[in-house]
Order: C-alpha cells, then sequence, then structure tokens
C-alpha cells in the first residue's frame, strides 16, 4: 500500500505506477469534486494542490508522490465554503453549470496565496482553466472580490457588452 497526505489525513491506496492522482482521489478516496475534464491538463477541472502549488492532477500519478507532499483538494480547502474564494464564487453566482469551479476556485486560491493583489495580467498567467460556460467575466470579479476579502455580502460585477454598454 502506498500513502498520500490528503487533506491533512494520511491516506493508502492501491494503484499502477502510471494511475493519475485524479483516479485515485475519486476511485479510491471518494474524493469526487476533483473532476476529469480533459486528461491532457488543459481544462483544469483536475486541479488541486501540492505543496500548495495548483497542479492539473489527472497528469501526475499518484505513485510518485511521496508521502510527505501536502495534497490539499476542493472538499479540504475549507470545511464549510468559507475559503475567501468560495464565498466571492457564491456572492457572484460564478457557476452555471459547476463542473469546471472545482478545478477553478483551486487556481484562484494558489494563485491568491502567491499574489493577495492580483492584476488581470497575473490571473490570465495563472488561471488559464477553461469553463465551457463563458463565467469569464464573473471569474475576474470573483477573483477581485475575494483578494479584497469580500464575498460575504452581496458583490459588485460589472460586464461590459460588445454594443459598449455595461451591466
Amino acid at each position: 500500500m502506498a500513502k498520500l497526505n490528503v487533506n491533512g489525513k494520511d491516506r493508502e491506496f492501491e494503484a499502477a505506477a502510471d494511475t493519475p492522482l485524479l483516479w485515485v482521489l475519486r476511485e479510491q478516496l471518494d474524493l469526487t469534486g476533483t473532476k476529469y475534464g480533459c486528461g491532457i491538463a488543459q481544462c483544469g477541472a483536475c486541479t488541486v494542490h501540492i505543496d500548495g502549488a495548483a497542479v492539473r492532477s489527472c497528469m501526475v500519478p499518484a505513485r510518485a508522490l511521496k508521502d510527505s507532499q501536502k495534497i490539499v483538494t476542493i472538499e479540504g480547502l475549507s470545511r464549510n465554503g468559507t475559503h475567501p474564494v468560495q464565498r466571492a464564487w457564491q456572492a457572484l453566482d460564478v457557476p452555471q453549470c459547476g463542473f469546471c469551479q472545482s478545478g477553478m476556485i483551486m487556481a484562484v486560491s494558489a494563485l491568491l496565496k502567491t499574489k493577495p493583489k492580483p492584476t488581470d495580467a497575473d490571473i490570465d498567467a495563472a488561471v488559464t482553466n477553461i469553463c465551457r460556460c463563458g463565467t469569464y467575466n464573473r471569474v475576474r470579479a470573483a477573483i477581485h472580490t475575494a483578494a479584497r476579502g469580500g464575498g460575504t455580502r452581496k458583490a459588485e460585477l460589472s460586464i461590459q457588452h460588445a454594443d459598449r454598454s455595461a451591466t
């Protein structure tokens, strides 16, 4: 049996040497918040933290990780959804289908640890997750809201439309 430290707990698993961390998390550890999207590390639905860094778990062989490395999934970000990024996501109604959102939240929370007040360029560079619903305006607004410490009350969202009008 191999071991991983996931969400602060040592967990045992059995898997072939090339089994991605994503499948160990979902199928053996029953942490289904981390989603399968593309399987080639492009979409970001499978993003988790490994030692604080946002990593696409579909491409990381679980057996390549040391049991001393700290893995955090969306389930371990906060017990009850009170992480500032989760609060901002709720305040701005970011998710539509919600499929990509756990990976997006994990990418954003890692960004805010290293850059507490990110610029739009910082966001563009660090959050490359794909949202098929296209909620990018809300995602960006939620990132700025979380960075300001907001998200517990009504948050502001300003969307610039193609005709230059705003809502």
